[in-house]
């Protein structure tokens, strides 16, 4: 797997100085320990963004005026199972982060744990019933632990 890192947002490099070398290293880890993710050539883009980005993300893409924290766009509907191809990359899609809704204390914790929670949500996971959410929260916890 590899992650893209655009930066929209300069102040994401207060608290990241080099967000792209943060990203591989951990994307690193995960390749090494996930061996589903490292089987395949999958692709994601990162966007670092702000508030006024997301806001008319949310409200473009999800109806909803309002600021969140991420954003996760799968670039395909489809099941995983149903796109695999060999050798070939896939795109999985981009997560947008909001730096205003990054909890400041823990910063580079905080920021792992939604980035993860994007990268499932185009791994396929989702939380809208309850047994998806307790599935998805344990492998966030698991992806967590590999990365910090």
């Amino acid at each position: 797997m590899k992650i893209n890192v655009k930066i929209n947002e300069k102040s994401w490099k207060y608290y990241l100085r080099k967000p792209e070398n943060i990203i591989k290293k951990k994307v690193t880890l995960l390749n090494k320990n996930i061996k589903f993710l490292s089987k395949k050539k999958f692709i994601v883009t990162l966007v670092l963004s702000n508030t006024k980005e997301i806001k008319k993300l949310n409200s473009k893409f999800r109806g909803k005026n309002k600021s969140t924290d991420i954003l996760s766009f799968p670039f395909n509907d489809k099941p995983l199972t149903k796109i695999f191809t060999r050798n070939k990359k896939i795109y999985l899609g981009d997560i947008i982060i909001n730096i205003k809704k990054v909890k400041k204390k823990y910063f580079i914790n905080n920021f792992d744990k939604l980035w993860i929670h994007g990268l499932l949500h185009l791994l396929g996971y989702t939380h809208k019933k309850d047994k998806e959410h307790k599935k998805m929260l344990k492998l966030e916890r698991i992806y967590y632990n590999i990365v910090s």
